[in-house]
């Protein structure tokens, strides 16, 4: 009997999703076509050009008086935006609502618009979670470790990540966890914060992350070591390690975080999956004291900064300019 109540519970779940998903889609096709006979009305000759704003005014009272304050002058000037930014009907998603789209048009760059609409559609996200996907500038930060043609393409699903950079991002915002920036904590604090707020962390991690352990005990000869968090990565198939670092760090931690990722590599992967990656997340760091403790052909370990609040395009910008300039300097 109970299980007869939980096989027709899930129906009823899923039989309402999809007519909420369905709702959802149909009520943005038609703020699209809205938007469609909108400007086709506007293109029948130059005279029509004229009186748009008017057009759009007199459409509105008209509207609303019948139905409501959906069909506001700003509603209708978002349709007709809606429209121009996406010309062709059958490029609009069934998973996204009309309240994506009316954020999504706010994106003036195309190739930026394209990939938040992809990972949207991919991963489900809400409303909420696009907005604060945009907000910390997640699309620029992938373009600091890799082209947009790959950005685009990963976004798309017409390619799978196959190197760590494609994963990793630094800076890591992880402004959800609720902790000011100017305030001095433990890396217990931090890492608890985490543990709080894990899903929005595996959102900030990015595709594939699951999370696997706290505070891994590991035993190497009879010494007792602790890695704080342990991730596993199902498209690049292999475990990411996570250590938490307060302080600028330095080659000591990067050795450390080394010992870990060989422990793992050695005695916990299976054959068929890939290296275990290692990933510092730090407060500060010395980008050179990272490269030249690293050899030249690393690809398991990263140092990552954190940034409890959201970052500004200008502060991008710098630290896009910090290690171009580093680069530079390290090349002569």
């Amino acid at each position: 009997m109970d299980q007869l109540v939980s096989d027709i519970r899930q129906i009823i779940h899923q039989s309402r999703e999809s007519a909420a998903r369905s709702i959802n889609h149909a009520l943005a096709l038609m703020y699209w076509h809205i938007g469609r006979v909108i400007v086709e009305d506007e293109q029948q000759g130059q005279d029509r050009a004229t009186y748009g704003k008017g057009l759009i005014k007199n459409l509105s009272s008209q509207l609303v008086a019948e139905y409501g304050e959906n069909f506001s002058s700003r509603n209708l000037q978002l349709s007709r935006q809606f429209y121009l930014t996406y010309p062709i009907v059958n490029s609009l998603s069934s998973q996204l609502t009309w309240t994506h789209y009316k954020i999504l048009i706010r994106l003036e760059d195309a190739n930026k618009r394209a990939f938040y609409m992809a990972e949207t559609d991919k991963n489900a996200w809400t409303v909420r979670q696009l907005e604060r996907q945009i907000n910390s500038l997640l699309y620029e930060r992938l373009l600091m470790s890799q082209d947009k043609e790959s950005v685009l393409a990963i976004a798309q699903s017409q390619a799978k990540p196959t190197q760590p950079h494609q994963v990793i991002k630094d800076p890591m915002v992880l402004e959800f966890l609720g902790l000011k920036p100017q305030a001095s904590y433990y890396e217990h604090d931090i890492e608890s914060a985490i543990i709080t707020h894990i899903q929005e962390f595996l959102l900030e991690l990015g595709n594939g992350f699951s999370f696997v352990a706290r505070q891994k005990r590991i035993i190497i000869d009879s010494d007792e070591f602790k890695i704080d968090l342990v991730f596993y990565n199902r498209l690049l198939q292999c475990f990411v390690l996570l250590d938490l670092k307060m302080d600028k760090i330095t080659h000591q931690d990067l050795g450390q975080l080394q010992m870990y990722v060989n422990y793992y590599d050695r005695s916990i992967k299976e054959p068929y999956e890939n290296p275990t990656i290692g990933v510092l997340l730090c407060a500060d760091k010395n980008d050179a004291v990272v490269r030249y403790t690293l050899p030249e052909n690393n690809t398991q370990l990263f140092a990552s900064k954190y940034q409890l609040h959201l970052p500004t395009e200008q502060q991008l910008a710098d630290e896009i300019r910090k290690e171009l300039n580093e680069e530079e300097d390290d090349q002569l």
